[in-house]
C-alpha cells in the first residue's frame, strides 16, 4: 500500500511536471541549475553581429561553472533565435520568462529589438542585460544598459572630428539604418552640431531598410556632396548592410582621406566578410577594441581563442576575433554573478539592488562600474583606424572612465 501511495505522488508530480511543459530530466535538474535566457539573433539580418555574442555568453557560463557556478548551482543557458523579427523578441522573452523561468536574460542588438522586449520584462519583472550601445532617452528598472550611451560615443567622436586632429570636419553625411537607434542617435547629433555652429546646408542625412544591398547611388552622393569640403560620414548603417555599403566605397575608391567614413556599429567581426585594403584610414568609435594591449585583454582574446577552436565556431576556430559588444556581453554576465552572489539570491529585485555599484575588471583596460542609479556603466571612448589585417589602430580616446548620460 506504501509503495502503491509513493508511485501515486510520484506519478502525479511527473504529470504536473508535464503540464507545465518541462521535460522530466528538466525538472530533476530544476533543483542544482539555474536558467539562463540568452535572446540574440542566430539568423537573418543580424546574425552577422549577435551570433557571436550568444557564443560569448556561453563561453563565460561554461567558465563559471568550472569555478563552481553561482550560489553553488550550474548556470543552464536557455538558447533562442528571435531571427532578426522584432515582435519575435517579445515572443521569446515571454517564453524565457514564463516557460523557462530564466533568472536573467542577456540579449538583443537592435534597440528596436530591446523596445520589443521592454515591455514584457518590466510587466513579468524580468531582467535583461543590453549589451550594444545604443541612442539613451530610456531607463527601465528591469533593464542594465551595459552597452554606451551617446555621450561615450557619438558625442566625443563628433568633438574629436572637429578638432585640428580630428581633420577639423566641416560637412556631415548622418548615413543610418531606418530604426530607431540611427534616426534617434542622428537627432542628437544634429542638434549638436548645429549647436557648434554648423549650417542646415552642411548636414546629409540619409536612410536605408535593414538588409540593403544596393549603394551605389547613395556612396556617389556622398563623394558629390565630399566635395564641399572637410567632409565626414557617420554611419549608424547595423547588420549585413555594411558589408556592400563598404565594398561600394572601395569600388567608387572613396578613401578615408576624401571622406573618413566613422562607424558606430562595425567592428572587427563585421569587418571579416570585407575586403579592407580599400578602407584602412576609415574609423570606428567604441569603448573597446580587439587591438588594446593590457594583461586583462590579452587573457579575454587567448581565452576566445582557445573557446573557438574547441568548440568549431565558423569563422572563429582559424581567425578567432573579438568586438566591443562580446566585452560588453562578457562584463555583463559576470557582473550579474557577482551580484546574485551578493544578494544571495536570483530574485530580480534583490539582484538589481546589488548591481548597484558593481566592477568588473574589463579587457578595455578600465574597471568598469555600474552607476548607483542610471543601470549604466562608466565606460572610456576609442576611436579606432581600420588597418589592412582588419584592426583597428586606436588613434584618440577619452583620458579616462565617463560617466553615462542617457
Amino acid at each position: 500500500m506504501m509503495n502503491r501511495r509513493f508511485c501515486l505522488k510520484t506519478l502525479t508530480a511527473i504529470a504536473a511536471v508535464a503540464v507545465s511543459g518541462l521535460s522530466i530530466s528538466n525538472y530533476a535538474a530544476a533543483a542544482d541549475t539555474i536558467e539562463v535566457g540568452v535572446l540574440h539573433s542566430l539568423s537573418g539580418t543580424m546574425a552577422i553581429s549577435e551570433t557571436v555574442l550568444k557564443d560569448t555568453v556561453l563561453m563565460a557560463i561554461d567558465e563559471i561553472n568550472a569555478k563552481g557556478g553561482v550560489l553553488g548551482k550550474k548556470l543552464e543557458p536557455v538558447v533562442v533565435d528571435p531571427a532578426s523579427n522584432w515582435p519575435l523578441f517579445a515572443e521569446k522573452t515571454k517564453q524565457l520568462l514564463i516557460q523557462d523561468k530564466v533568472a536573467v536574460i542577456f540579449g538583443c542588438w537592435t534597440s528596436v529589438s530591446r523596445k520589443s522586449v521592454l515591455p514584457v520584462v518590466e510587466e513579468l519583472n524580468g531582467l535583461l542585460f543590453y549589451p550594444v550601445q545604443y541612442e539613451g532617452e530610456e531607463l527601465s528598472k528591469n533593464v542594465f544598459y551595459t552597452g554606451a550611451a551617446p555621450n561615450q560615443q557619438a558625442i566625443p567622436v563628433v568633438d574629436y572630428l572637429m578638432s585640428k586632429e580630428g581633420g577639423g570636419a566641416k560637412r556631415w553625411v548622418l548615413l543610418g539604418t531606418d530604426y530607431v537607434y540611427p534616426r534617434t542617435t542622428n537627432k542628437i547629433l544634429r542638434a549638436y552640431l548645429k549647436s557648434k555652429g554648423v549650417k542646415e546646408s552642411d548636414i546629409d542625412e540619409k536612410y536605408t531598410p535593414f538588409g540593403h544591398s544596393d549603394y551605389q547611388t547613395i556612396v556617389a552622393n556622398v563623394k558629390k556632396f565630399s566635395q564641399g569640403g572637410k567632409p565626414v560620414v557617420v554611419s549608424t548603417i547595423n547588420g549585413d548592410s555594411n558589408v556592400p555599403f563598404y565594398k561600394e566605397l572601395g569600388n567608387a575608391g572613396l578613401k578615408a582621406k576624401d571622406a573618413p567614413v566613422v562607424a558606430f556599429s562595425v567592428g572587427e567581426e563585421e569587418l571579416r566578410g570585407v575586403g579592407t585594403k580599400p578602407l584602412v584610414g576609415h574609423l570606428a568609435a567604441w569603448n573597446y577594441f580587439m587591438s588594446i594591449k593590457n594583461p586583462t585583454n590579452d587573457e579575454f582574446t587567448k581565452k576566445w581563442g582557445s573557446y573557438a577552436k574547441a568548440k568549431n565556431i565558423s569563422g572563429h576556430k582559424d581567425k578567432p576575433l573579438t568586438n566591443d559588444p562580446m566585452e560588453v556581453a562578457y562584463i555583463g554576465i559576470n557582473m550579474w554573478k557577482q551580484a546574485v552572489n551578493k544578494a544571495k539570491s536570483t530574485d530580480v529585485d534583490k539582484v538589481i539592488a546589488a548591481m548597484a555599484g558593481q566592477t568588473f575588471n574589463a579587457p578595455s583596460g578600465i574597471v568598469s562600474k555600474t552607476d548607483e542609479k542610471n543601470h549604466h556603466l562608466y565606460k572610456s571612448v576609442f576611436i579606432g583606424e581600420i588597418k589592412a589585417d582588419g584592426q583597428f589602430n586606436v588613434v584618440w580616446k577619452t583620458p579616462g572612465p565617463v560617466k553615462a548620460k542617457p
